[in-house]
């Protein structure tokens, strides 16, 4: 069995010219603001209307346009030898609201989607604002055409072939390539999550790391069975017993091209469960259904590790992917069982389904035994109570460091992957006491931060950092960059933190 072909991102190119003289392109998008007077065209707005020698405002005002980030108002064009790119067939008016980066990667996913289908479009809406604002407008150009499909005609929509960023007049490849870096990372993830558990196997997810590694140049150990039970990785043995496909462990390293004794580094953690029924402690038949998905926190380690290159990140970064699937079988873990983390920490297992933790738990150890890093970043589609804490449109973070958590957040903000920080109280500590064990497996409620203060006990006192993501791992609709299915949430905001000048800058503070 293999996947079929997917589609692809689009292709972009830099135009110093208005997007209504880019010659050879049938559709043409504009911005449109609000501003005191009702609307305002952006770069290339003025070019279009003596092109199309009509007036605009008197359009977009009967077609009620707003300007808001995301809306698109279509203006077709009939054939005609006297414009200067006579192939222009479609104009659309994109709003961008007040021009933020947030509101150009709203507006950039709303012109892929209206763009489907078409083989280029110019646009000048990525001059409008700052670096920033172009990167956000591509990664919404990408992140908005995503699709998946295992169809035996092939997908039922293609994105747009050609992006021109017109109305460019310096322009800057290195930034792009940032931009497509960051927005890829984005694809990557979400492919992965998306890709169905009859073949997505702990073997199979393995393999798919293994071959980013070698694109990326990165080193790559991959742990199969009989190597987790001798280096003493009881948990993710335990999770992965229940089926047919064994389970896994891969490490990535990333080192940067210039590295010394004083060069920062970061481990990152990501769940790595190919299919969760919730075990012996079986899921409803409903709660299923997405479960393809519980890996999305390993895909999202996999797409950074393979974009860090790219972005020529200063810092070393290890990633770890404990891979398993949950199932039901003969020799599958059950409720009472107690189980040996690596390093030798003890677990008694009262819910089969709070099989997540469990294998973090290992990898947690493992890499603050073996790796020394200086700070641990786990992320994973933890536990369904952070979606009744905040939703499905915001992630959860968990940390022991007030500087840590701060740079997260921020870059979180910047990529459009918001956080909440949540509490790791002292208070709930007595709940993970087992009267056999070092701790139960499912102590209760609140679970979010139950399950955070679990694993807080395997990160051998770094600097932590815990991003819950269960809340916002799937959009159960198209919204701006996010299409219905799994999201990839976290690599984005990862790859903008580890990234950024400092992401370690003031550590040390404990909360």
């Amino acid at each position: 069995m293999s996947l079929p072909t997917q589609v692809s991102p689009p292709e972009f190119a830099f135009s110093d010219v208005a997007p209504s003289r880019v010659v050879g392109v049938g559709t043409v998008a504009v911005p449109v603001q609000p501003d005191e007077d009702g609307l305002a065209l952006g770069p290339g707005g003025v070019e279009l209307l003596e092109d199309l020698g009509i007036d605009g405002f008197d359009f977009l005002e009967n077609s009620r346009a707003t300007g808001r980030a995301g809306e698109v108002t279509a203006l077709p064009v009939l054939s005609t030898a006297s414009l200067v790119n006579p192939a222009m067939t479609m104009v659309l008016f994109v709003g961008v609201g007040d021009g933020t980066p947030a509101d150009l990667r709203r507006a950039g996913a709303a012109l892929a989607r209206h763009t489907k289908g078409h083989r280029s479009v110019a646009s000048s809406l990525a001059a409008v604002g700052d670096d920033e604002s172009l990167i956000a407008f591509v990664e919404g150009m990408v992140l908005g055409s995503f699709g998946f499909h295992w169809r035996s005609q092939g997908p039922r929509e293609l994105p747009v072939i050609r992006v021109v960023l017109a109305s460019v007049n310096q322009p800057d490849q290195p930034l792009l390539a940032r931009a497509l870096a960051l927005a890829g990372a984005g694809w990557r993830a979400r492919m992965l999550a998306s890709v169905p558990s009859n073949l997505k196997t702990p073997q199979w997810l393995a393999e798919q790391a293994v071959s980013t590694a070698q694109q990326a140049g990165l080193e790559v150990k991959v742990w199969d069975e009989h190597e987790l039970a001798k280096d003493g990785f009881g948990g993710i043995l335990a999770v992965g017993r229940g089926s047919s496909s064994p389970p896994r462990l891969v490490r990535l390293s990333y080192v940067p091209k210039k590295v010394n004794k004083r060069t920062p580094h970061i481990a990152l953690v990501g769940k790595g469960i190919t299919f969760d029924t919730g075990g012996l402690s079986i899921k409803p038949g409903q709660a299923m259904v997405n479960m393809k998905r519980d890996m999305t926190g390993g895909a999202v380690v996999i797409a950074v590790l393979g974009a860090l290159a790219d972005l020529d990140c200063p810092i070393r970064v290890t990633g770890l992917i404990p891979m398993a699937e949950n199932s039901i079988g003969g020799d599958a873990m059950r409720p009472g069982d107690v189980i040996t983390h690596y390093g030798g920490r003890t677990t008694e297992v009262t819910n089969t389904d709070a099989e997540g933790r469990l294998v973090l738990a290992d990898a947690l150890a493992y890499a603050a035994a073996k790796l020394a890093p200086d700070a641990l970043v786990d992320v994973a589609t933890l536990t369904g109570g952070i979606k009744v804490a905040l939703g499905l449109q915001i992630g959860g973070m968990f940390s022991t460091d007030d500087a840590l958590a701060a740079s997260v957040d921020r870059a979180a903000a910047a990529a459009g992957e918001p956080l909440w920080r949540m509490p790791l109280p002292e208070e709930y500590e007595d709940k993970l006491t087992s009267k056999i064990a070092d701790s139960d497996n499912a102590p209760g409620g609140p679970p979010a931060v139950t399950a955070a203060l679990f694993l807080q006990h395997f990160t051998g006192g770094l600097p932590w950092v815990h991003l819950d993501i269960a809340s916002v791992g799937d959009s159960l609709t198209e919204s701006y960059e996010w299409t219905a299915g799994p999201t990839g949430f976290g690599a984005r905001l990862l790859l903008r933190w580890l990234g950024s000048a400092e992401p370690l800058a003031g550590m040390g503070v404990a909360r």
